[in-house]
């Protein structure tokens, strides 16, 4: 598969370096066995409650500061991850942890959008396993726009220059978000593409620093 955690690596080094506890999920992908609707999103919210069996067997982590961070197809799931929504149904959802901020890295905030523009070729629709209009509960369940408000502090990160993802999904999710109460801040970059946010030395990953920074 042409993606993993690996590309995160340097990122999720970086952050370690700079003091952060860093836990960088791996999930099982489209094309893997038992990856797809819904493994993949169930894996993400397996992994953030496993921080709680490891602070349980002593490791010291302040499980009331957890905070997701993901890029691209990753953003979506960090972002879903964080929703305190009862609009998930029977989805299994994060019930140990908590994560109370969320940051999207050029993330797919609107799955119908994407799907409506073959975004990543069509992967959307690959994971769903159908359009909108096939799996409507499918997308109201796993989309991040369709959860709003999600209840939690969030950065969105998008480049102007991103010829794979459309920085007009990013605008008009931040606008929905804030109208519906949370707490957003938006960060566009003028040059940025789409994968810059996994350079370290990238103004993405400066923004990104920044924000975690930031008192709680």
């Amino acid at each position: 598969m042409p993606y993993s955690r690996g590309e995160f690596g340097p990122v999720a080094r970086d952050l370690a370096v700079r003091g952060f506890a860093v836990w960088n999920l791996e999930y099982r992908r489209l094309g893997a066995p038992g990856g797809g609707w819904p493994e993949t999103l169930q894996d993400v919210a397996a992994g953030i409650d496993h921080l709680a069996t490891i602070v349980a067997e002593g490791t010291e982590l302040d499980l009331n500061r957890v905070t997701v961070v993901g890029h691209s197809a990753g953003g979506h799931l960090a972002l879903w991850a964080a929703a305190r929504t009862d609009k998930r149904g029977t989805l299994r959802v994060p019930t140990r942890v908590r994560p109370v901020a969320a940051a999207g890295l050029a993330a797919v905030v609107d799955l119908a959008r994407a799907h409506a523009l073959s975004v990543g070729n069509s992967a959307v629709g690959d994971l769903l396993e159908g359009s909108p209009d096939q799996r409507p509960i499918r997308y109201a369940t796993a989309s991040p726009i369709a959860l709003l408000p999600l209840g939690v502090k969030q950065l969105i990160v998008h480049g102007a220059a991103d010829k794979a993802l459309p920085i007009e999904l990013a605008r008009n999710y931040a606008r929905v978000a804030q109208a519906a109460g949370d707490s957003i801040q938006l960060s566009e970059l003028p040059t940025a593409g789409h994968m810059d946010y996994l350079d370290p030395s990238s103004e993405a990953h400066s923004t990104l620093c920044r924000w975690l920074e930031q008192p709680a």
